[in-house]
This record gives structure tokens, sequence and C-alpha cells, in this order.
């Protein structure tokens, strides 16, 4: 009964997926969490530490149970190399923000000053009208940051999708060496 319990425990999950770099093949992805009803919460797509292979980094919050079913539907596309999920535990991640903010801001407000130096952000660009900050850190850092802001304005922000590597090693690069052989 405990491991039933445990599979059937909602969690964060980075799913990683090496393809092929392919038309359509995204649409192809997100249909797949769509038909389940999971929900994507961060996604970035990216070269990958092999030539001519592209890295998809997926963040979902769902059960083991059904993180697995999707990683072994994602692999039944034609240009999935390989998929592989882990939990947060078992990842080293990050994601960055950018905060655009009015300038006077900057010097007319000590706190602005204060936030930025705690939160260990740097000042990208300074404009007369505006500056903008570069935030790189984990979501609730990020967050956090965005809570201490809000009060003074944020006239924009973004926050890139997660990039993560497993604490682990993916055996990505062995497979690829066997299958070329």
């Amino acid at each position: 009964m405990e491991d039933w319990d445990k599979e059937m425990e909602k969690k964060w999950f980075t799913i990683s997926v090496y393809s092929e770099n392919s038309v359509g093949l995204l649409n192809r992805i997100s249909g797949i969490f769509l038909k389940r009803h999971i929900n994507i919460e961060s996604l970035n797509v990216s070269k990958s530490e092999i030539d001519h292979v592209s890295k998809f980094t997926i963040v979902v919050y769902t059960t083991e149970d059904w993180v697995r079913n999707i990683v072994g539907q994602v692999e039944k596309q034609i240009e999935v190399i390989k998929a592989f999920y882990h939990t947060d535990e078992e990842t080293i991640y990050q994601e960055s923000a950018l905060f655009k903010v009015a300038s006077t801001l900057l010097f007319d407000e000590r706190n602005i000053q204060n936030i930025i130096k705690d939160s260990n952000s740097q000042i990208v660009t300074v404009s007369r009208d505006f500056f903008v900050l570069s935030k790189t850190g984990r979501r609730n850092e990020i967050d956090e940051m965005y809570q201490q802001l809000k009060p003074y304005g944020i006239m924009q922000f973004v926050r890139s999708g997660r990039i993560a590597v497993s604490k682990s090693e993916m055996k990505i690069s062995s497979l690829l060496k066997e299958f070329n052989q």
C-alpha cells in the first residue's frame, strides 16, 4: 500500500526529452499532456550536449504514475531518441527573469538598491526612463523578488523556462554511440 501511495502523490517532475530537431514535434508532445489534462508549468527547448540533438526540458506537477506514462508516450514519437524524468531532488535547476522598473526608483528609493543587493540580481541596462534587472535562481527566489518589487511598480516582467541537469548520468551519449555503430 505504501508504494501505491507514493506513486499517487503529486510532486514536481522535470522531463528531459532528447530528439532530432523536427517541425511539429513540440505540438505532438504538448498534445500528449493535453490529452491527459496535465499542465506544462515550464518548457525550454535548446541544443543539447550532442551535435544535432535538441533537448526539451518540461516541468509538470503530477504523480509518478502519470509522468511515467507520459514519458512512455513521448518516446513513441519517431523523432524522440530518449526521454527521462526526475524529481526536483534529483536535478540541479535554475530559471532566469528580467524585471523592467522605472529609473527614478533606482535613485529615489533606497529599498530598491537593497532588493537588488539582497537578491543577488544584476542591473542589465539603465536608461532615462527605466532600468532592467536580471535574476537567476530557483522559482521561489524569483517569485520573492517579484513580490518585493511589485509595490514599486514593475513595468514589464518575463521569466524563462526551467533549465536543468540531472545529478545522475543520463546515458543518452552512450545510447547514441551504440545506435550509431
